[in-house]
C-alpha cells in the first residue's frame, strides 16, 4: 500500500485530502466503516465487491466506486482475482450528483497521472486538485443531459456580445435552422434573437459609460466597429445619446490589444 500526504490548503470548494494505491491480497476487505470525506476508488485490474446503502456491486477493471462522507461502506477484493486500485479523497462539495459507481475506463489515465504527485512538494495539492477537476469533467460527460438550445444561445450572447456576433452564427452554433431558431427564441424570451442581442449590448454599454470609458471605446467593447451605428442604436434604446451616461471622472481608455 502506498499513501501520499496532501496538505489541505482550504481552497474554496473542493480540497484534496489524501491519495494512494494498492495491489490488494486475495479477499482483502475494509469495513464496514465510514469517513468524513469523499473517496473515489478506481479499479486498475482484478475485481471485488462494494457495499453501500444495503446494495452490493461487483466491480471490475475500468470501474470506479464512490464513497460519500458519513456513508457506511464495505469493500473486498475477489478471492481469485483480487483488485488493484487507486484512490483519492477530498473534502467539499463535488460539482455534480454522484452515483455509487461508474464504468469509466478513460479515467485510468487521470488516476495514473496522479501518481506523479509523489515527486512534488509545494505544488502537490494543486496537482491533485487539477486532476480531480479533470475527473469531474469526465463524470459530467457521463451524466450529461441534452442542453436546451435557447440556454446555449443565451450563454453564447452573454459571453460573446463584444464580437461581431450574428443571429446566423448563433443558430449554427446551436444546430438549428435560422427561422426555426428565431421563432423558438422569441417564444421563450419574448424578444427576437437580434432584439435580445442589441438589448444586452446596450445594457453593457451603459455600464461601461458610467465607469468613465469613452463612447468610441464602449462601442468597440460591445461589438460595434462603427461609432455612429452604435450611437444610433444606443439612443433608440435609452432615448438619450451615449455621452449623457458618461461619468465625469477621468477617462479610463486604453488601446485595444493587437
Amino acid at each position: 500500500m502506498h499513501c501520499e500526504t496532501i496538505i489541505n490548503k482550504s481552497y474554496p470548494g473542493v480540497n484534496p485530502m489524501f491519495f494512494g494505491y494498492q495491489i490488494c491480497p486475495k479477499s482483502y476487505g475494509y469495513g464496514p466503516a465510514t469517513r468524513l470525506d469523499w473517496v473515489f476508488h478506481f479499479v486498475v485490474s482484478g475485481k471485488g465487491i462494494f457495499q453501500i446503502n444495503n446494495k452490493q456491486y461487483t466491480l471490475t477493471s475500468g470501474m470506479m466506486f464512490v464513497i460519500p462522507p458519513l456513508a457506511e461502506t464495505y469493500y473486498e477484493s475477489d478471492a481469485e482475482d483480487p483488485w488493484e486500485y487507486i484512490w483519492v479523497g477530498f473534502s467539499g462539495d463535488p460539482p455534480l450528483q454522484l452515483n455509487d459507481y461508474y464504468h469509466i475506463p478513460e479515467a485510468l489515465r487521470i488516476f495514473q497521472h496522479m501518481k506523479a504527485s509523489h515527486n512534488l512538494h509545494g505544488g502537490k495539492t494543486e496537482f491533485i486538485l487539477a486532476h480531480l477537476w479533470e475527473l469531474f469533467s469526465l463524470l459530467m460527460e457521463e451524466n450529461r443531459t441534452e442542453t436546451d438550445p435557447i440556454d446555449m444561445a443565451l450563454n453564447l450572447i452573454h459571453s460573446q456580445y463584444m464580437t461581431p456576433l450574428t443571429v446566423q452564427q448563433i443558430a449554427d452554433t446551436v444546430h438549428l435552422e435560422r427561422t426555426y431558431f428565431s421563432n423558438l427564441f422569441s417564444r421563450q424570451t419574448g424578444l427576437s434573437p437580434q432584439q435580445y442581442l442589441i438589448t444586452y449590448r446596450m445594457e453593457q454599454a451603459k455600464t461601461f459609460l458610467s465607469l468613465g470609458y469613452s463612447v468610441s471605446t464602449t462601442a468597440v467593447s460591445v461589438g460595434y466597429s462603427d461609432i455612429y451605428t452604435f450611437s444610433k442604436m444606443f439612443k433608440q434604446r435609452f432615448g438619450k445619446a451615449p455621452s449623457y451616461y458618461q461619468c465625469d471622472k477621468p477617462s479610463l481608455d486604453q488601446k485595444s490589444p493587437g
